[in-house]
């Protein structure tokens, strides 16, 4: 018999089951869901924590309507990736890892996304962007855009 008694481990993926249900609900992992899925899963508040903040597709603050990538890998860096990266941050008005005050955009770093024959790359909501210059953004980030704000 144990000394401190230990919850029984939950059925395979219940856990991660939950936490991307309510990422899929919310956009990001607001902490009352994560109370409420402890609850519901009968398992400690730090279980939850430690699985959800172990997977980087999990936030736990509001995401944006869109997510840019910005690859700053080896080639996509000495090709220039840095100089997107700094006009993207500049036109969004927000640094690497912030979402827009209209939470249309967030803009993050990544360090590989398997496009080097094609840097420098950014992805948008999944789709690549490569052999970039930064008089490319204005076009791709149209996507990023208000629908009202876009042209018909």
């Amino acid at each position: 018999m144990p000394l401190i008694a230990q919850p029984l481990p939950l059925p395979g993926g219940a856990l991660l089951a939950r936490l991307h249900g309510i990422n899929a609900e919310h956009g990001y992992l607001p902490e009352e869901a994560l109370r409420g899925a402890a609850d519901e899963l009968q398992v400690p508040l730090s279980q939850v924590y430690s699985a959800a903040s172990f997977y980087s597709a999990f936030s736990f603050e509001p995401r944006g309507r869109h997510t840019i990538h910005a690859c700053q890998g080896t080639a996509c860096y000495i090709r220039g990736g840095d100089k997107l990266l700094e006009k993207l941050e500049a036109t969004l008005g927000v640094k690497a890892g912030e979402t827009t005050a209209d939470r249309l955009c967030t803009l993050e770093t990544v360090y590989c996304v398997g496009s080097c024959s094609m840097a420098p790359v950014i992805r948008v909501d999944g789709d690549t962007y490569g052999r970039l210059k930064a008089s490319h953004l204005p076009r791709i980030l149209k996507k990023c855009r208000p629908i009202e704000e876009q042209e018909v």
